[in-house]
């Protein structure tokens, strides 16, 4: 079944120092498409997931997000999980006394509310372990404690494979990823592209968008989207970064500190109600 999330004229600003971040951002994204926005640093990329998200560090103050047509402003990280939001970290938090195998499928009843039978978990998880080439022994270790770098990245991907969602928000995955790592991630999220899910995906580097291609890229700069396009624009950017952006449209680069604020998965399953 086809699902569309909508982001309408956006505004949003921190809950700590009252810094304006989003500007006016404004985005339409359907299942089985891929979304890619890329940018400079500092201009609104994480905070744009984050606050599609709910993390409440973000505060709302103009705009609205839809999910196939419900606003979504006012649910709490649990029920947007539960509509089918998944977001993947740039630095994924170790949880240590909690295995990957039980924080899995415990979010995995959280978001469906269905009970998930071992012989049909146990099957599936191995099978997206494989296919990640993830080490044997990773069900019974703690969730990301001692990861490598790419192997934290990889687990983030094998929560994807696992929870399926319809939409995958994707915050520079491919951070500090190897060749293989790189090729790994890449072709396995691609993989799960379909009328069942689409990807907003953030990132800085052409090689990427090797393997997870996009149908749609998006130039974010002050908090908005000011240019959008397909390949050329990726070519562009890579051979000439954002300058040419500035010049063409007339507007300066304002340079804020972003904070990369997580909102741990376990959250997207298991916060509490917040009234």
């Amino acid at each position: 079944m086809a699902h569309t999330i909508e982001i309408k004229n956006l505004y949003t600003k921190t809950a700590d120092t009252g810094m304006e971040i989003l500007k006016g951002f404004s985005l339409t994204m359907n299942t089985g498409e891929v979304h890619t926005i890329m940018g400079p640093n500092g201009t609104g990329k994480s905070t744009l997931v984050n606050t599609i998200m709910g993390n409440p560090k973000y505060i709302i103050t103009a705009g609205e997000i839809l999910v196939d047509g419900k606003c979504i402003n006012d649910l709490t990280v649990d029920e947007r999980a539960r509509l089918g939001l998944f977001l993947a970290y740039q630095n994924p938090a170790e949880v240590p006394g909690v295995t990957n195998s039980d924080f899995v499928r415990a979010a995995m009843k959280a978001t469906t509310g269905k009970d998930v039978s071992l012989f049909k978990f146990i099957k599936e998880y191995d099978k997206a372990c494989e296919d990640l080439s993830m080490p044997e022994g990773l069900a019974h270790r703690f969730l990301n404690e001692g990861f490598s770098g790419g192997e934290k990245k990889r687990n983030e991907v094998l929560q994807l494979k696992m929870l399926k969602p319809s939409f995958a928000l994707l915050d520079e995955i491919d951070s500090g990823l190897d060749v293989d790592a790189l090729r790994i991630v890449g072709e396995n999220v691609y993989s799960m592209v379909g009328e069942n899910m689409g990807v907003l995906l953030i990132t800085h580097y052409k090689r990427l968008l090797d393997y997870i291609k996009p149908t749609h890229v998006h130039v974010m700069i002050n908090g908005r989207i000011v240019k959008n396009g397909g390949n050329e624009l990726i070519t562009k950017i890579d051979n000439e970064g954002y300058d040419w952006v500035k010049k063409e449209l007339g507007i300066e680069i304002e340079k804020k500190e972003e904070q990369k604020t997580h909102v741990m998965l376990e959250n997207c399953a298991f916060a509490p109600n917040k009234k």
